[in-house]
């Protein structure tokens, strides 16, 4: 039942001249990178202050000390390397047929593995600027600086990364939903497409075929044409 599936898939991929992949923190655990709401995700690890409540933008203004403790621990992502998943999609955008990847991740992965055009709704850690003069500093100053990262002119860094309280970028979003509405294959994957507004995205898409591939069911499964429950690195080793 899986291979013929997954040969449906091969076959929406084959017919279509417009590809936008969708993706969210399961395309990346496969490298090593942990979720936040599976059983072993960081919203389900003790720590002193709720993870939602660190990665919050009160919490970075209030707690700043606090909020770069965590945020060291458990965002950097610079260790990590891209899997095939994120290989092959960069080799399907290369072939012409994946015109956009809309991510909900912020470790830059998709890039690494030579992806272009990628919508990082909730930023990078791979950007950060100066909240004083907007200078801009990469992620390798500022995980391996101590406690705060400050800039040249005495200023606190902050990552590019859309905290809770903060709202998406304008341009990343009406990118993101250009694209959607024009392409005929979206294929979501590796979210429980639950957080707001990114998974609200999905309903803009207007074309031939929407496939799902997650390891647990969605809320948004009765409207796919195609539903892969299968880690995402057995699929993608065979398209």
């Amino acid at each position: 039942m899986m291979n013929k599936k997954i040969e449906k898939l091969k076959e929406y991929i084959q017919e279509s001249n417009n590809v936008v992949f969708f993706g969210g923190a399961g395309v990346s655990t496969e490298s090593g990178i942990p979720d936040f709401r599976s059983k072993d995700g960081l919203y389900n690890q003790q720590y002193k202050y709720p993870p939602e409540t660190i990665l919050s933008h009160t919490f970075f203004i209030n707690n700043t000390d606090e909020f770069y403790k965590f945020y060291k621990a458990k965002m950097n992502s610079l260790k990590y390397q891209p899997n095939i998943t994120h290989l092959k999609l960069a080799e399907l955008e290369n072939k012409g047929k994946l015109k956009a990847i809309i991510t909900q991740n912020i470790d830059g992965l998709h890039q690494k593995a030579g992806s272009k055009n990628v919508y990082e709704l909730h930023g990078s850690v791979l950007r950060n600027y100066c909240m004083k003069c907007n200078k801009f500093y990469d992620a390798k100053y500022v995980f391996g600086s101590d406690n705060i990262p400050k800039c040249s002119c005495g200023g606190i860094i902050k990552p590019d990364v859309v905290l809770y309280e903060e709202g998406l970028d304008e341009s990343t979003l009406y990118g993101s939903i250009h694209h959607i509405q024009n392409a005929d294959l979206m294929i979501v994957a590796g979210t429980s497409l639950t957080v707001q507004p990114a998974s609200s995205l999905i309903n803009y898409f207007r074309g031939k075929h929407l496939v799902l591939i997650n390891k647990d069911k969605t809320m948004y499964d009765n409207k796919a044409d195609l539903v892969i429950n299968e880690t995402l690195g057995n699929v993608f080793k065979e398209v």
